[in-house]
């Protein structure tokens, strides 16, 4: 389930690309954005800390948490918005941090799903001669903290659930 999870996830990624997307621009992100980078950002330390420590089960299952819940179920349907409805500005920033987001993910995945990850990678726009296994291990970048902004989107993912739950 999980690897047909990525699967589809990547799809849709890849069907929304243009061409090779620049980086994220910082100052015209908006909240989920922010707690999508923020999030990435978060689980990229957690990865390198527990592979480092030879915490290899703790490595995946935080990988798992962040694809499968905060990227897939969570800020895909976000951008939807920005990537159907949007002006083309914020069309590229969507692009550009779905392409961020989702080539990191692969590059932190790569130990546990090889085959799958290098499959992918060498789709993204700009990989097509480039091997997932050879390419840099990803590293936090502190221009895209925002806790502020995953404090608040935690709050609206939970008035979401208790709707849900209630209905």
């Amino acid at each position: 389930n999980f690897t047909n999870k990525i699967w589809n996830a990547s799809r849709y990624v890849l069907m929304n690309l243009m061409d090779e997307a620049e980086p994220p621009d910082p100052i015209n992100l908006n909240v989920p954005e922010k707690w999508i980078l923020s999030g990435l950002n978060r689980t990229i330390r957690e990865v390198t800390g527990h592979l480092e420590d030879n915490e290899h089960g703790l490595a995946a299952q935080k990988l798992y948490d962040f694809a499968w819940s905060e990227f897939c179920d969570w800020y895909i349907e976000l951008s939807k918005g920005d990537l159907f409805d949007g002006t083309g500005e914020r069309k590229a920033q969507a692009r550009a941090v779905l392409h961020t987001v989702l080539s990191s993910l692969l590059r932190l995945l790569h130990p546990f799903m090889p085959f799958l990850t290098e499959t992918i990678y060498r789709c993204l726009p700009g990989n097509e001669e480039a091997s997932c296994m050879l390419s840099r291990w990803p590293e936090a970048d502190e221009r895209f903290d925002f806790p502020e902004e995953e404090r608040q989107m935690a709050g609206v993912m939970d008035m979401i659930r208790s709707i849900r739950a209630r209905r």
